[in-house]
């Protein structure tokens, strides 16, 4: 009796721990289940706003792009005064450590001496220049579904000089180098869009170094070489950059003066007979004389160079080791087609590169630096007058140089959540107003 009373007390707990198993097994399926549906679910669910906020930014930045656009015409570049400021030319060849020491030390310099005084001051490069054309062109309130949320006269707010960190070196226009105008950001529906505009003069142009020209193959080669040299190109690096480059120049090669696009084209046309008492049409061919402006040249390089055919890595790779500033080649490079080094804009080490066709690089970029300070160059003529000692060389750089910058780019970027849509629009002066040069949607 009490071995068969002990197997029955065994037999009652196999079953419930063969229950236990199966409902354990079960919970746990379960929850497999519940969980892969809810994760299908919240990943449908963040597609589904993704592609909103996606659809959002895209027609934002498509909106920013044509708002911006159809004020470009109003922008009218002035130059900041700059006497009392730190140039803003020498500040990429420095260290993290140098350029806080920089800073630094230019705060105590600029130190108020008052809390009044600090509420009050300003850096001098923005207390005599008037930007409002610029500004009212980059942020009408007036204009339907934009939203100024920087309601302010002023480009930057009053430097707190106690704070070095909070120190910005301003650039040739007032805002950083390269911006022509302080970054404009609006609401455009649920995306933010922000809109920057770069002086592409201020860069070196990729273009030189495309050119093939026997008279002047060693400055070409010399200018080039000058600016890799700056920006801590290595000779390996250096190799690489080259021989992409020389690919796009077997491809088409690069001038400074670049004649208009004569062609002949065949076209089908209709011409009407009478044969008898009917009219009847007859096709025929004929040649017509079509003449192409030299902006289709400007358009080529600006495809070729931001194609496949260049390692952008080379050029893209930081120049300082720096957690706040981004160094880099690419920064300093124009690769839209551009010609023409505005000495008012350039930093110091396009500046070489531009004045090695004449001699005497680093002398004149020193020189030019120093005297833009106290007063921006008005033409060529002034250039060599306030450096009459160096007007010889100037005079063989003159058309590699210039006073005003006429090559801008517009660059659009739209955030909506988690998506992103951006836009760069390269765009050039003429007599005519702006010309579209290109544009890359990124």
């Amino acid at each position: 009796m009490r071995n068969a009373a002990a197997k029955k007390v065994n037999n009652n707990h196999s079953q419930r721990g063969v229950v236990l198993i199966l409902t354990l097994v079960l919970l746990v399926v379960l929850s497999i289940v519940g969980y892969t549906l809810t994760s299908r679910v919240s990943a449908q669910r963040h597609r589904c706003q993704y592609i909103i906020d996606y659809q959002s930014a895209q027609y934002a930045c498509d909106a920013g792009t044509k708002y911006a656009l159809a004020t470009l015409h109003v922008i009218k570049p002035k130059f900041a005064d700059r006497v009392n400021e730190p140039d803003f030319s020498d500040i990429f060849a420095l260290s993290e450590e140098e350029y806080e020491q920089f800073i630094d030390e230019w705060a105590q310099l600029e130190n108020p001496t008052s809390n009044q005084d600090l509420q009050s001051q300003k850096p001098p490069a923005l207390q005599s220049q008037d930007f409002g054309s610029i500004l009212s062109a980059l942020g009408d309130t007036n204009s339907p579904g934009f939203i100024d949320q920087n309601d302010s006269t002023n480009f930057t707010s009053p430097a707190n000089y106690n704070e070095p960190n909070e120190v910005k070196i301003p650039g040739p226009y007032g805002p950083p180098w390269p911006l022509v105008t302080k970054p404009r950001k609006f609401n455009i529906g649920s995306a933010m869009v922000d809109i920057r505009i770069e002086d592409e003069n201020a860069k070196y142009p990729a273009g030189w170094a495309l050119m093939i020209n026997e008279k002047i193959q060693w400055e070409l080669d010399a200018g080039f070489k000058t600016f890799t040299e700056w920006m801590n190109i290595n000779e390996q690096e250096f190799s690489e950059l080259r021989s992409d480059l020389d690919q796009i120049t077997q491809l088409k090669v690069f001038k400074l003066k670049f004649q208009p696009i004569r062609r002949a084209k065949k076209v089908t046309r209709e011409r009407v007979i009478t044969r008898g008492n009917k009219k009847i049409k007859v096709p025929r061919t004929i040649t017509v004389k079509q003449t192409l402006s030299v902006l289709v040249h400007i358009q080529d390089f600006a495809k070729l160079l931001h194609s496949s055919l260049i390692d952008t890595d080379i050029l893209l790779r930081p120049t300082i080791d720096s957690k706040k500033r981004k160094e880099s080649a690419l920064k300093y490079m124009g690769l839209w087609g551009s010609d023409k080094v505005n000495i008012n804009t350039a930093p110091r080490q396009v500046l070489e590169a531009a004045f090695t066709f004449g001699g005497n690089a680093a002398l004149i970029a020193d020189a030019v630096i120093r005297q833009r300070k106290i007063k921006p160059f008005k033409d060529l003529n002034e250039l060599s007058a306030r450096l009459l000692e160096y007007s010889e060389s100037i005079k063989k750089c003159n058309q590699y140089i210039t006073t005003e910058s006429n090559f801008f780019t517009i660059k659009v970027t739209a955030i909506s959540g988690a998506a992103e849509a951006s836009k760069v629009i390269a765009m050039k002066k003429g007599k005519k107003g702006f010309e579209k040069v290109a544009v890359i949607s990124l």
